[in-house]
């Protein structure tokens, strides 16, 4: 069926690449997928689940999310077969949100005369997916800062898997009202549906399924949907070229801002007796200036036409989803830095799902060097600093900036607190 779905995509787009690029968008198509794609009336899973065609939610998401053999980063694949990620080898997929796969890299190493263990669990949101071998977390009994039980954490836990949400065409977020057409995950492209704003009598999937207001899960309900856009070939390497996401602000018609949606299993992280660096707040001139400017370590002579960078992504202070898509580049095109009123949120230095490094932050806090000696840090580097590699190999540390080459920061950098801080 399967292979069948991808032949019909190519010649319904006309072209391989086109084809190759919207895979997602065939199956989901911005709202409710195919039925049987998830649910088999007569034969499911052995644990007959909601009639899903796997154990549990999130393995039936895996069972088009990941793919053992897969070479990546390809379409829209999310999770690496343990299988294709052997000690040394990094994780395939290079998506905005990461890569399930690094909760399966867990790393040894000795510092200071000191054994320690970076258990994979730490790299980002442990769902669990039993055909695909991923577990509850072994530490956190509920979301860190929060209440929500991790036993119970699934990709539908923040993503809604009917769709239901929608965009209407004068902008608010609704369950009904209109059919859902396409995506409103993408740039714009009037060819395949992604038109801003959607034509009256018709909507726009909210941004990846996100959970929407009053969408219930364990312990928590959400109260909106956050705005964003992304290119349509965004699980890309970006040895090359970088792929930007352009998150929005919105906080009106059913919206919420980024930092209030993630607050939603964790909310403890934005109260005073929690974690609270800013969040969803204006960045201010400082910050401003000093994002603009800074370029690497001892580099401060950049400016807001190439200051951009996906590392740390700031969140631009619109709702209006047309500015978005044109924002939306995997080519660099568009590098623009901030304004002062664009605001920090989470995923300004996490990714969504999880990543190369603790916390599934996008650079490496365990150690005061990103780059050292104008070198990755790895296990297979003359000098080998091991709380710099971190029982990494040099290729593994590299994909987890992406592949983007070293030369692309100084030859001993440091972390990328400084591109909004500049103290080094």
């Amino acid at each position: 069926m399967k292979i069948l779905k991808l032949v019909f995509v190519i010649v319904a787009s006309g072209a391989i690449f086109l084809g190759l690029g919207s895979l997602s968008e065939a199956f989901h198509s911005g709202g409710v997928g195919e039925c049987t794609g998830c649910h088999s009336m007569h034969s499911a899973a052995p644990a007959g689940v909601f009639l899903l065609v796997a154990t549990d939610q999130s393995s039936t998401c895996l069972t088009c999310h990941e793919h053992a053999g897969d070479i990546g980063p390809t379409t829209y694949h999310i999770s690496t077969a343990v299988g294709d990620m052997p000690a040394g080898v990094p994780p395939k997929q290079r998506t905005p949100g990461g890569d399930f796969g690094w909760l399966k890299k867990t790393y040894n190493f000795t510092v200071d005369g000191s054994a320690t263990i970076e258990d994979g669990a730490t790299h980002g949101h442990n769902i669990i997916a039993a055909d695909f071998g991923y577990v509850i977390d072994p530490v956190n009994a509920t979301a860190p800062g929060g209440t929500f039980p991790s036993a119970q954490f699934a990709c539908n836990s923040c993503h809604d898997p009917h769709g239901r949400y929608r965009r209407l065409s004068g902008g608010t977020i609704a369950l009904a009202g209109a059919p859902v057409t396409a995506s409103g995950s993408y740039d714009t492209n009037s060819a395949l549906g992604y038109a801003e704003p959607p034509a009256a009598g018709t909507a726009l999937g909210v941004y990846r399924l996100l959970a929407g207001s009053g969408y219930t899960k364990g312990s928590v309900t959400f109260n909106g949907v956050p705005a964003a856009k992304v290119p349509e070939i965004y699980n890309r390497t970006e040895s090359s070229t970088q792929t930007r996401a352009a998150y929005g602000h919105a906080t009106s018609g059913g919206h919420v801002a980024w930092g209030t949606w993630c607050a939603t299993c964790h909310p403890d992280m934005h109260s005073a007796t929690g974690y609270v660096h800013p969040t969803d707040e204006g960045l201010g001139s400082t910050v401003k200036t000093a994002y603009d400017t800074y370029v690497k370590s001892g580099d401060i002579t950049g400016n807001n036409a190439t200051a951009f960078t996906s590392l740390v992504p700031f969140f631009e202070n619109t709702g209006d989803y047309a500015t978005l898509a044109s924002h939306a580049k995997n080519d660099d095109t568009y590098l623009n830095g901030p304004a002062s009123t664009d605001q920090v949120s989470c995923l300004s230095c996490h990714r969504a799902h999880a990543g190369g490094w603790e916390h599934a932050l996008r650079w490496n806090m365990g150690g005061e060097f990103m780059v050292y000696n104008s070198l990755y840090p790895g296990t297979d580097t003359t000098p080998t600093v091991p709380q710099f590699a971190r029982g990494r190999s040099s290729a593994e540390t590299q994909a987890a900036y992406y592949d983007r080459p070293v030369t692309k920061f100084a030859s001993f950098q440091r972390v990328l607190c400084n591109k909004c801080h500049a103290q080094d």
